[in-house]
C-alpha cells in the first residue's frame, strides 16, 4: 500500500519484552548491602484512538525510602523502541513503529514507594502506542516494546544518602488495569475470546446479570498465515469492549458479563461461517456464569457492525438489543452479492440501534448504515455529521467511539440505558 495510508483510515481500527539497560559512568552505592538493580513495569491505558503506554513505574520501594523533594523531571530518562513482533516483507509495511525518547512530565512515589515516571500521551500522538497496523495484512499487532531507563543525577535516600542505580529490568507484562481485568480463554472449536465478569457475579439478582457481546472491527483479527493470534488486540485498539466493562456501564446494567470474541480473520471473510462459532462461546459463557439468558446483547464495529446485523439474522431469537457501528451490509467487491440482503434486513426483529458518522470514507454511511435502518422494522438509528470527543477530532469511520462514550441518544434516552431496558420476549 502507499506510504501515505494511516491506521485511522483502514476498516477497523492495538508486547514482547526486552530489557533495557543504563550504565551511567560511575555508579554509587548507598552502602554495600543494598541491591541496586531494579526492575521496572509499561504502564498503559487505552484512549479512545488506542492503548499508549503512559507511565513508567521503577521498583524503587524496597531501595528504602526516598526522598520525593528530591525528584524532577529530569532525574530519569527514558527511550522507547517499538517494532513489529512479526517479520515484515519487503513489499509490506508497518504503521506505529517507533524509536525515541518519551518525554517525562512528572515524577512522584506511588503508595508503594515506587518511583513513577509519567509520560507525555494524548490522542493522535505518535510514539508511545502498543500497537502497529501492518498494511498488507490489514492487521494491528501488538508492538515489541524495547524501553530503556537512564538515570543522570542520583536519588537520595533517607539520612541524605545518594544512589545511582546501577541497572534496570523490564517487566515481561504490560499493566493495562481495564485489559487485564478481562479474562482469556479459548473456545472448544478453537476462537480466542476475552471475557469480563462483573464485581458480584453471584448476587442475589434473580435471573443472573446480563452479557453485552463485543464484536471487532477488522484490523483486530488473527492473522492465521503469520501464526499470529494473540487475543489483544481486541480490547487494546478502541474502547468497544472496555467501555461497557466502566463503573459507568456496570451501574447502567446493574453488573454484566462483557465477551471480546477474536476473529481468526475478518468476520466478514466468511460470516456464515463465524456466526456458529461465536454461538457456541455465548452458549458456554451463558452455561458457565451467572448469565441472564433474556438480556444478551450484542454490538460491534465496522466489520463487527456488520456480524452485529449477521447474528441477528442467523440468531433472531437470541439477543434482547442489537447495536451495529458503521456495519457494512453492501457487496465486498463489485459483482457480489449483499453481505446482508435486503430480504433478511426487512425480517430482523431484534429491537436494534445503528450508529455512523456522515464523515465516514470507509464505509459509506448512506448504503449501509441508512440503508439497513431504512429496512430493519422499528430500528433507531444516530448518524453524526463527524466524530470528535474531548475537542480532538477522529476519522470519521471510528464512531464506536460514542457509543463507548454511552452518547448516542433518542428522546433523551442514551444506547446504554436503552440496550439496558430490553429483554428478550
Amino acid at each position: 500500500m502507499a506510504a501515505p495510508l494511516n491506521r485511522r483510515a483502514v476498516l477497523a481500527a492495538g508486547a514482547g519484552a526486552a530489557v533495557g539497560l543504563s550504565l551511567p559512568g560511575g555508579t554509587v552505592h548507598a552502602d554495600d548491602r543494598t541491591p541496586t538493580g531494579v526492575r521496572f513495569a509499561l504502564n498503559a491505558q487505552v484512549l479512545d484512538g488506542g492503548e499508549q503506554v503512559t507511565s513508567v513505574t521503577l521498583r524503587t520501594a524496597r531501595l528504602g525510602p526516598i526522598d520525593p523533594s528530591r525528584l524532577t523531571t529530569a532525574t530519569f530518562g527514558v527511550h522507547a523502541r517499538a517494532t513489529s513482533p512479526i517479520p515484515v516483507g519487503a513489499d509490506d509495511v508497518i504503521f506505529g513503529e517507533y524509536d525515541l525518547d518519551r518525554m517525562v512530565t512528572a515524577v512522584r512515589l506511588d503508595h508503594r514507594g515506587d518511583i513513577v515516571l509519567e509520560l507525555s500521551h494524548a490522542e493522535g500522538q505518535s510514539g508511545g502506542g502498543t500497537l502497529g497496523y501492518l498494511a498488507g495484512r490489514g492487521r494491528n499487532l501488538v508492538l515489541d516494546l524495547t524501553y530503556t531507563i537512564t538515570q543522570h543525577t542520583p536519588i537520595t535516600l533517607r539520612g541524605n544518602r545518594p544512589l545511582t542505580i546501577g541497572h534496570f529490568v523490564q517487566s515481561p507484562r504490560l499493566s493495562d488495569p481495564e485489559v487485564d481485568a478481562f479474562s482469556s480463554h479459548v473456545s472448544a472449536s478453537g476462537m480466542k475470546y476475552r471475557l469480563y465478569s462483573p464485581t458480584r457475579p453471584r448476587s442475589s439478582r434473580r435471573g443472573g446479570h446480563p452479557l453485552i457481546v463485543w464484536l471487532h472491527g477488522g484490523g483486530e483479527g488473527a492473522s492465521l498465515p503469520d501464526g499470529y493470534y494473540d487475543n489483544e488486540t481486541t480490547l487494546r485498539a478502541n474502547r468497544g469492549a472496555l467501555g461497557f466493562a466502566t463503573p459507568e456501564a456496570q451501574r447502567v446494567f446493574g453488573g454484566a458479563y462483557v465477551l471480546a470474541p477474536q476473529s481468526t480473520s475478518a468476520w466478514m471473510q466468511d460470516g456464515p461461517r463465524f456466526a456458529p462459532l461465536i454461538h457456541e462461546i455465548i452458549r458456554d459463557v451463558t452455561r458457565d456464569n451467572h448469565v441472564d439468558p433474556d438480556r444478551v446483547y450484542v454490538a460491534g464495529c465496522s466489520n463487527g457492525g456488520y456480524m452485529s446485523l449477521k447474528m441477528t439474522t442467523a440468531y433472531p431469537t437470541l439477543f434482547a438489543a442489537s447495536v451495529p457501528v458503521c456495519g457494512v451490509v453492501t457487496p465486498r467487491r463489485p459483482g457480489d452479492e449483499p453481505l446482508i440482503p435486503d430480504s433478511e434486513l426487512t425480517r430482523i426483529s431484534t429491537p436494534t440501534w445503528l450508529v455512523a458518522s456522515r464523515d465516514d470514507t470507509t464505509v459509506d454511511p448512506q448504503a449501509n448504515t441508512v440503508h439497513a435502518h431504512e429496512l430493519i422494522p422499528g430500528s433507531l438509528m444516530t448518524l453524526y455529521d463527524q466524530v470528535t470527543w474531548n475537542s480532538h477530532r477522529f476519522d470519521g469511520h471510528w464512531s464506536w467511539i460514542y457509543v463507548a462514550r454511552n452518547d448516542p441518544a433518542i428522546g433523551g434516552t442514551h444506547v446504554w440505558q436503552w440496550m439496558a431496558a430490553r429483554h428478550r420476549h
